[in-house]
Protein backbone atom coordinates (compact mmCIF):
# COMPACT_ATOMS: atom_id res chain seq x y z
CA UNK A 1 0.00 0.00 0.00
CA UNK A 2 1.24 3.66 -0.53
CA UNK A 3 1.08 5.91 2.35
CA UNK A 4 -1.66 8.32 1.82
CA UNK A 5 -0.40 11.13 4.57
CA UNK A 6 -0.98 14.17 3.02
CA UNK A 7 2.75 16.23 3.22
CA UNK A 8 1.21 19.88 3.39
CA UNK A 9 -2.49 21.29 3.15
CA UNK A 10 -5.01 20.28 0.81
CA UNK A 11 -6.12 22.57 -1.68
CA UNK A 12 -2.75 24.40 -2.17
CA UNK A 13 0.26 23.89 -4.03
CA UNK A 14 3.59 23.45 -2.13
CA UNK A 15 6.85 24.59 -3.03
CA UNK A 16 8.17 27.75 -5.01
CA UNK A 17 6.51 28.01 -8.33
CA UNK A 18 7.88 27.97 -11.60
CA UNK A 19 6.71 30.60 -14.24
CA UNK A 20 7.40 30.27 -17.83
CA UNK A 21 9.46 34.16 -19.19
CA UNK A 22 6.91 36.41 -20.96
CA UNK A 23 9.11 36.78 -23.19
CA UNK A 24 11.39 34.95 -25.64
CA UNK A 25 15.29 35.21 -25.43
CA UNK A 26 17.28 37.11 -27.74
CA UNK A 27 18.42 33.74 -28.97
CA UNK A 28 15.34 33.15 -29.67
CA UNK A 29 14.43 31.34 -33.26
CA UNK A 30 11.67 34.14 -34.51
CA UNK A 31 9.35 32.56 -37.79
CA UNK A 32 9.33 36.66 -38.73
CA UNK A 33 13.30 35.93 -39.37
CA UNK A 34 12.72 32.48 -41.08
CA UNK A 35 14.05 31.30 -44.10
CA UNK A 36 10.59 30.43 -45.41
CA UNK A 37 8.90 27.55 -47.01
CA UNK A 38 10.16 25.74 -50.33
CA UNK A 39 6.36 26.33 -51.72
CA UNK A 40 5.43 29.70 -50.90
CA UNK A 41 2.16 29.24 -49.00
CA UNK A 42 -0.17 31.97 -47.30
CA UNK A 43 0.80 31.21 -43.19
CA UNK A 44 -2.12 30.57 -40.94
CA UNK A 45 -4.04 33.48 -39.29
CA UNK A 46 -4.46 30.77 -35.80
CA UNK A 47 -1.20 29.61 -36.13
CA UNK A 48 2.46 30.36 -35.94
CA UNK A 49 4.49 28.72 -38.74
CA UNK A 50 6.19 26.03 -36.39
CA UNK A 51 2.86 25.76 -34.69
CA UNK A 52 1.41 24.71 -38.25
CA UNK A 53 4.47 22.40 -38.77
CA UNK A 54 3.96 20.73 -35.80
CA UNK A 55 0.17 19.33 -36.64
CA UNK A 56 1.39 18.94 -40.20
CA UNK A 57 3.71 15.98 -38.73
CA UNK A 58 1.21 15.15 -36.18
CA UNK A 59 -1.30 14.69 -39.38
CA UNK A 60 0.91 12.90 -41.36
CA UNK A 61 0.36 9.53 -42.48
CA UNK A 62 4.22 8.58 -41.30
CA UNK A 63 3.51 9.72 -37.82
CA UNK A 64 0.59 7.79 -37.46
CA UNK A 65 2.92 4.64 -38.75
CA UNK A 66 4.90 4.88 -35.48
CA UNK A 67 2.66 3.44 -33.40
CA UNK A 68 3.21 0.27 -34.55
CA UNK A 69 6.60 0.43 -35.28
CA UNK A 70 9.31 -1.01 -32.75
CA UNK A 71 10.93 0.72 -30.26
CA UNK A 72 13.07 -2.15 -28.48
CA UNK A 73 10.37 -4.51 -28.58
CA UNK A 74 8.66 -5.43 -31.21
CA UNK A 75 4.78 -3.48 -31.19
CA UNK A 76 2.62 -7.08 -30.56
CA UNK A 77 4.69 -8.13 -27.05
CA UNK A 78 2.92 -5.86 -25.18
CA UNK A 79 0.98 -2.55 -24.37
CA UNK A 80 3.42 -1.21 -21.62
CA UNK A 81 6.77 -1.11 -24.02
CA UNK A 82 7.70 2.08 -26.24
CA UNK A 83 6.40 2.19 -29.76
CA UNK A 84 8.31 5.01 -31.83
CA UNK A 85 4.98 7.26 -31.71
CA UNK A 86 4.92 6.78 -27.34
CA UNK A 87 9.04 7.44 -27.84
CA UNK A 88 8.23 10.59 -29.45
CA UNK A 89 5.62 11.90 -27.63
CA UNK A 90 8.21 11.41 -24.77
CA UNK A 91 10.47 13.06 -26.45
CA UNK A 92 8.75 16.13 -27.34
CA UNK A 93 7.48 16.81 -23.46
CA UNK A 94 11.25 16.73 -22.36
CA UNK A 95 11.95 19.03 -25.35
CA UNK A 96 9.11 21.39 -25.10
CA UNK A 97 10.07 22.04 -21.07
CA UNK A 98 13.64 22.73 -21.63
CA UNK A 99 12.84 24.76 -24.26
CA UNK A 100 10.64 26.70 -22.28
CA UNK A 101 13.07 27.34 -19.43
CA UNK A 102 15.32 29.35 -21.74
CA UNK A 103 12.06 31.21 -23.81
CA UNK A 104 13.14 29.38 -26.64
CA UNK A 105 10.32 28.29 -29.53
CA UNK A 106 8.65 25.82 -27.75
CA UNK A 107 6.80 24.61 -30.88
CA UNK A 108 10.07 24.95 -32.66
CA UNK A 109 11.56 22.25 -30.45
CA UNK A 110 8.23 20.17 -30.53
CA UNK A 111 8.09 19.53 -33.98
CA UNK A 112 11.70 18.95 -34.59
CA UNK A 113 11.18 16.16 -31.50
CA UNK A 114 8.01 14.70 -32.79
CA UNK A 115 9.76 14.61 -36.52
CA UNK A 116 12.92 13.50 -35.24
CA UNK A 117 12.14 9.39 -35.39
CA UNK A 118 9.51 9.59 -38.67
CA UNK A 119 11.97 7.97 -41.12
CA UNK A 120 12.63 4.79 -38.84
CA UNK A 121 12.06 1.35 -40.40
CA UNK A 122 9.76 -1.56 -39.25
CA UNK A 123 11.72 -3.27 -36.15
CA UNK A 124 13.94 -0.57 -35.07
CA UNK A 125 17.60 -0.76 -35.60
CA UNK A 126 17.48 -4.42 -36.60
CA UNK A 127 15.25 -3.23 -39.72
CA UNK A 128 17.41 -0.20 -40.41
CA UNK A 129 20.63 -2.15 -40.46
CA UNK A 130 19.12 -4.92 -42.75
CA UNK A 131 17.56 -2.38 -45.21
CA UNK A 132 21.14 -0.62 -45.27
CA UNK A 133 23.04 -3.90 -46.37
CA UNK A 134 20.99 -4.15 -49.00
CA UNK A 135 20.62 -0.96 -50.27
CA UNK A 136 24.28 -0.33 -50.16
CA UNK A 137 24.96 -0.66 -54.12
CA UNK A 138 22.46 2.58 -54.19
CA UNK A 139 23.83 4.39 -50.88
CA UNK A 140 22.42 2.40 -48.21
CA UNK A 141 19.77 3.57 -46.07
CA UNK A 142 20.08 6.63 -43.24
CA UNK A 143 16.74 7.05 -40.94
CA UNK A 144 17.39 11.00 -40.89
CA UNK A 145 17.72 11.28 -44.43
CA UNK A 146 14.61 9.08 -44.91
CA UNK A 147 12.77 11.72 -42.34
CA UNK A 148 13.91 14.46 -44.87
CA UNK A 149 12.26 12.46 -47.78
CA UNK A 150 9.74 11.93 -46.28
CA UNK A 151 8.46 15.23 -45.33
CA UNK A 152 9.93 16.35 -48.54
CA UNK A 153 8.36 13.80 -51.00
CA UNK A 154 7.00 10.71 -49.88
CA UNK A 155 4.00 12.05 -47.97
CA UNK A 156 1.04 12.76 -50.71
CA UNK A 157 -1.06 14.83 -48.23
CA UNK A 158 -1.64 18.71 -50.26
CA UNK A 159 -2.29 19.73 -54.59
CA UNK A 160 0.15 21.81 -54.52
CA UNK A 161 3.54 19.98 -53.44
CA UNK A 162 4.76 16.74 -52.50
CA UNK A 163 5.62 16.38 -48.90
CA UNK A 164 4.64 18.47 -45.90
CA UNK A 165 6.45 21.77 -47.19
CA UNK A 166 7.70 22.52 -43.84
CA UNK A 167 9.58 25.62 -42.48
CA UNK A 168 13.50 25.87 -43.19
CA UNK A 169 14.36 25.97 -39.45
CA UNK A 170 12.21 22.52 -38.99
CA UNK A 171 14.10 21.33 -42.07
CA UNK A 172 17.50 22.32 -40.55
CA UNK A 173 16.41 20.83 -37.19
CA UNK A 174 15.29 17.51 -38.71
CA UNK A 175 18.77 16.90 -40.57
CA UNK A 176 20.97 18.46 -38.50
CA UNK A 177 19.50 17.52 -34.38
CA UNK A 178 23.13 16.06 -33.55
CA UNK A 179 25.11 18.35 -35.35
CA UNK A 180 26.73 19.03 -38.72
CA UNK A 181 26.90 16.99 -41.49
CA UNK A 182 30.10 18.48 -42.78
CA UNK A 183 32.72 20.80 -42.54
CA UNK A 184 35.97 20.39 -40.13
CA UNK A 185 36.11 17.08 -38.53
CA UNK A 186 33.61 15.55 -40.49
CA UNK A 187 34.24 12.66 -42.66
CA UNK A 188 31.04 10.16 -43.43
CA UNK A 189 29.64 10.47 -46.41
CA UNK A 190 26.56 13.08 -47.01
CA UNK A 191 23.10 10.51 -47.87
CA UNK A 192 22.20 11.16 -50.86
CA UNK A 193 18.75 12.42 -49.82
CA UNK A 194 20.15 15.31 -47.76
CA UNK A 195 22.65 15.84 -50.60
CA UNK A 196 20.17 16.51 -53.18
CA UNK A 197 17.49 18.27 -51.08
CA UNK A 198 20.74 20.67 -49.94
CA UNK A 199 21.76 21.18 -53.36
CA UNK A 200 17.76 22.26 -54.02
CA UNK A 201 17.55 25.07 -50.94
CA UNK A 202 20.94 24.95 -49.09
CA UNK A 203 20.34 23.36 -45.12
CA UNK A 204 23.90 24.77 -43.98
CA UNK A 205 25.38 21.80 -43.40
CA UNK A 206 28.51 22.74 -41.82
CA UNK A 207 26.65 24.44 -38.88
CA UNK A 208 24.88 23.33 -35.69
CA UNK A 209 21.12 24.11 -35.99
CA UNK A 210 19.35 26.41 -33.56
CA UNK A 211 18.87 26.23 -29.76
CA UNK A 212 15.56 24.57 -30.36
CA UNK A 213 16.49 21.80 -32.15
CA UNK A 214 19.75 21.25 -30.09
CA UNK A 215 17.84 21.18 -27.42
CA UNK A 216 15.44 18.09 -28.85
CA UNK A 217 18.32 16.07 -29.54
CA UNK A 218 19.19 15.55 -26.02
CA UNK A 219 15.70 15.23 -25.13
CA UNK A 220 16.04 12.43 -27.44
CA UNK A 221 19.03 10.98 -25.37
CA UNK A 222 16.90 11.12 -22.10
CA UNK A 223 13.70 9.99 -23.29
CA UNK A 224 15.29 6.85 -24.66
CA UNK A 225 17.85 6.45 -21.80
CA UNK A 226 15.01 6.40 -19.07
CA UNK A 227 12.24 4.76 -20.95
CA UNK A 228 14.45 1.86 -21.48
CA UNK A 229 15.62 1.28 -17.93
CA UNK A 230 11.76 1.07 -17.56
CA UNK A 231 10.85 -1.43 -20.38
CA UNK A 232 13.70 -3.31 -19.28
CA UNK A 233 12.83 -3.82 -15.78
CA UNK A 234 9.07 -4.56 -16.97
CA UNK A 235 10.41 -7.32 -19.68
CA UNK A 236 12.59 -9.00 -17.09
CA UNK A 237 15.80 -8.31 -18.85
CA UNK A 238 17.41 -7.43 -16.02
CA UNK A 239 16.37 -6.70 -12.52
CA UNK A 240 16.56 -3.92 -9.68
CA UNK A 241 19.79 -5.96 -8.17
CA UNK A 242 21.07 -5.65 -11.60
CA UNK A 243 20.81 -2.03 -11.65
CA UNK A 244 22.02 -0.92 -8.51
CA UNK A 245 25.67 -1.27 -10.37
CA UNK A 246 24.52 0.67 -13.49
CA UNK A 247 26.13 4.08 -13.73
CA UNK A 248 23.38 6.84 -13.30
CA UNK A 249 20.37 4.89 -12.45
CA UNK A 250 22.10 2.46 -9.50
CA UNK A 251 22.95 5.63 -6.94
CA UNK A 252 19.18 6.82 -7.53
CA UNK A 253 17.40 3.23 -7.34
CA UNK A 254 19.27 2.80 -4.10
CA UNK A 255 18.26 5.72 -3.00
CA UNK A 256 14.63 5.31 -3.74
CA UNK A 257 15.21 1.71 -1.87
CA UNK A 258 16.48 3.84 0.97
CA UNK A 259 14.14 6.13 1.08
CA UNK A 260 10.85 3.70 1.17
CA UNK A 261 11.81 0.21 1.37
CA UNK A 262 10.42 -2.62 -0.58
CA UNK A 263 8.30 -0.82 -3.64
CA UNK A 264 5.80 -2.56 -5.74
CA UNK A 265 7.43 -2.73 -9.20
CA UNK A 266 5.40 -0.52 -10.88
CA UNK A 267 5.94 2.34 -8.15
CA UNK A 268 9.75 1.99 -7.95
CA UNK A 269 9.88 2.07 -11.87
CA UNK A 270 7.65 5.39 -11.47
CA UNK A 271 9.98 6.85 -9.16
CA UNK A 272 13.58 5.59 -10.54
CA UNK A 273 12.36 6.97 -14.25
CA UNK A 274 11.08 10.77 -12.24
CA UNK A 275 14.81 10.93 -10.49
CA UNK A 276 16.42 9.89 -14.14
CA UNK A 277 14.54 12.56 -16.12
CA UNK A 278 15.25 15.16 -13.49
CA UNK A 279 18.74 14.41 -12.60
CA UNK A 280 19.45 14.21 -16.77
CA UNK A 281 17.22 17.62 -17.48
CA UNK A 282 18.79 19.63 -14.43
CA UNK A 283 22.24 18.94 -15.55
CA UNK A 284 21.29 19.79 -19.06
CA UNK A 285 19.61 23.01 -18.01
CA UNK A 286 23.07 24.05 -15.82
CA UNK A 287 25.62 23.03 -18.53
CA UNK A 288 23.79 25.28 -21.01
CA UNK A 289 22.89 28.34 -19.05
CA UNK A 290 27.07 28.07 -18.81
CA UNK A 291 27.01 27.94 -22.78
CA UNK A 292 25.32 31.01 -23.13
CA UNK A 293 27.02 32.70 -20.77
CA UNK A 294 29.93 32.07 -22.25
CA UNK A 295 28.65 32.81 -25.96
CA UNK A 296 26.35 35.59 -24.89
CA UNK A 297 24.72 35.55 -27.81
CA UNK A 298 22.59 38.06 -29.32
CA UNK A 299 20.17 35.82 -31.77
CA UNK A 300 19.87 32.63 -33.26
CA UNK A 301 22.20 33.46 -35.77
CA UNK A 302 24.68 33.80 -33.00
CA UNK A 303 24.10 30.15 -31.66
CA UNK A 304 24.46 28.43 -35.39
CA UNK A 305 27.34 30.30 -36.19
CA UNK A 306 29.34 29.23 -32.54
CA UNK A 307 31.07 26.49 -33.64
CA UNK A 308 29.95 24.30 -31.02
CA UNK A 309 27.06 22.80 -29.26
CA UNK A 310 25.25 25.15 -26.76
CA UNK A 311 22.68 23.09 -25.76
CA UNK A 312 24.59 19.58 -23.55
CA UNK A 313 25.36 17.60 -20.44
CA UNK A 314 28.37 18.21 -18.33
CA UNK A 315 31.23 16.42 -18.81
CA UNK A 316 30.38 14.53 -15.59
CA UNK A 317 26.96 13.42 -16.78
CA UNK A 318 27.94 12.41 -20.14
CA UNK A 319 30.15 9.98 -19.22
CA UNK A 320 27.57 8.52 -16.62
CA UNK A 321 25.12 8.83 -19.46
CA UNK A 322 27.64 6.90 -21.42
CA UNK A 323 28.14 4.27 -18.85
CA UNK A 324 24.60 3.76 -18.66
CA UNK A 325 24.27 3.12 -21.89
CA UNK A 326 27.07 0.23 -21.72
CA UNK A 327 24.89 -1.30 -19.28
CA UNK A 328 21.83 -0.92 -21.59
CA UNK A 329 23.27 -2.49 -24.20
CA UNK A 330 24.85 -5.13 -22.38
CA UNK A 331 22.05 -6.54 -20.48
CA UNK A 332 19.08 -5.23 -22.96
CA UNK A 333 20.08 -4.44 -26.18
CA UNK A 334 21.87 -7.67 -26.64
CA UNK A 335 19.84 -9.47 -24.24
CA UNK A 336 19.59 -12.93 -26.01
CA UNK A 337 15.72 -12.50 -26.43
CA UNK A 338 15.97 -9.32 -28.10
CA UNK A 339 18.72 -10.83 -30.80
CA UNK A 340 16.76 -13.80 -30.98
CA UNK A 341 13.73 -11.65 -32.06
CA UNK A 342 16.19 -9.33 -34.39
CA UNK A 343 17.26 -12.20 -35.98
CA UNK A 344 14.22 -12.90 -37.25
CA UNK A 345 13.14 -9.50 -37.97
CA UNK A 346 16.00 -9.32 -40.35
CA UNK A 347 15.41 -12.22 -42.17
CA UNK A 348 12.12 -10.91 -42.97
CA UNK A 349 13.25 -7.91 -44.25
CA UNK A 350 16.15 -9.27 -46.42
CA UNK A 351 13.82 -11.80 -47.76
CA UNK A 352 11.42 -8.95 -48.89
CA UNK A 353 13.60 -6.58 -50.47
CA UNK A 354 14.94 -9.55 -52.74
CA UNK A 355 11.44 -10.68 -53.46
CA UNK A 356 10.74 -7.16 -54.84
CA UNK A 357 14.15 -6.51 -56.24
CA UNK A 358 13.35 -9.48 -58.29
CA UNK A 359 9.94 -9.27 -59.61
CA UNK A 360 8.60 -5.68 -58.62
CA UNK A 361 5.34 -6.52 -59.87
CA UNK A 362 4.78 -7.99 -56.48
CA UNK A 363 5.10 -3.63 -55.20
CA UNK A 364 1.43 -2.48 -54.83
CA UNK A 365 0.52 -0.48 -58.31
CA UNK A 366 1.29 2.96 -57.61
CA UNK A 367 5.01 1.30 -56.39
CA UNK A 368 5.74 -0.73 -59.08
CA UNK A 369 4.46 1.23 -61.62
CA UNK A 370 7.65 3.91 -60.85
CA UNK A 371 9.96 0.67 -61.19
CA UNK A 372 12.31 0.96 -63.78
CA UNK A 373 13.06 -3.17 -64.04
CA UNK A 374 14.27 -6.08 -62.06
CA UNK A 375 17.64 -5.49 -60.28
CA UNK A 376 17.43 -1.85 -61.45
CA UNK A 377 18.88 0.62 -59.16
CA UNK A 378 15.77 3.27 -59.30
CA UNK A 379 13.60 -0.41 -58.40
CA UNK A 380 16.13 -0.89 -55.52
CA UNK A 381 15.36 2.54 -54.37
CA UNK A 382 11.78 2.60 -54.78
CA UNK A 383 11.52 -1.01 -52.49
CA UNK A 384 13.75 0.90 -49.83
CA UNK A 385 11.08 3.88 -49.44
CA UNK A 386 8.88 0.99 -49.50
CA UNK A 387 9.81 -1.11 -46.76
CA UNK A 388 10.69 1.74 -44.80
CA UNK A 389 7.47 3.10 -44.34
CA UNK A 390 6.13 -0.54 -43.38
CA UNK A 391 4.88 -0.91 -39.91
CA UNK A 392 6.02 -4.30 -37.41
CA UNK A 393 2.62 -5.86 -38.55
CA UNK A 394 2.38 -4.67 -42.29
CA UNK A 395 5.79 -6.46 -43.10
CA UNK A 396 4.81 -9.50 -41.58
CA UNK A 397 1.72 -9.24 -43.30
CA UNK A 398 3.55 -8.77 -46.68
CA UNK A 399 5.80 -11.71 -45.96
CA UNK A 400 3.07 -13.91 -45.00
CA UNK A 401 1.32 -12.72 -48.85
CA UNK A 402 4.53 -13.14 -50.60
CA UNK A 403 5.64 -16.45 -49.28
CA UNK A 404 2.37 -18.10 -48.00
CA UNK A 405 4.28 -18.22 -44.33
CA UNK A 406 3.69 -16.72 -41.33
CA UNK A 407 6.49 -15.60 -39.18
CA UNK A 408 6.19 -15.63 -35.45
CA UNK A 409 8.37 -12.80 -33.60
Amino acid sequence: MANTTQPGPVGHLLGELYSPQPTKAPYATRQEDSRGRLFPEKESPTRTAYQRDRDRILHSSAFRRLKHKTQVFVEHEGDYYRTRMTHSLEVAQIARSVARVFALDEDLAEAVALAHDLGHTPFGHAGEDALSEETSAIGGFDHNAHALRIVSKLEHRYAAFDGLNLAWETLEGLVKHNGPLSGPGRTKKIPEPIANFDARWKLDLDTWPGLEAQVAALADDIAYLTHDIDDGLRAGLFNVEQLYDAPLAGPRALAIQDRYGDLEPSRFIGELVSALIGTLVYDLIDETKRGLDDLRPASAADIRAAGRPIAKFSPKMAAEAEGLKCFLFVHMYRHEQVLATRAKAVAVLRELFAAFLGNPGLLPPDWSGVCTGPGEPVTAGVIRDYIAGMTDAYALQEYSRIFHRDVSL
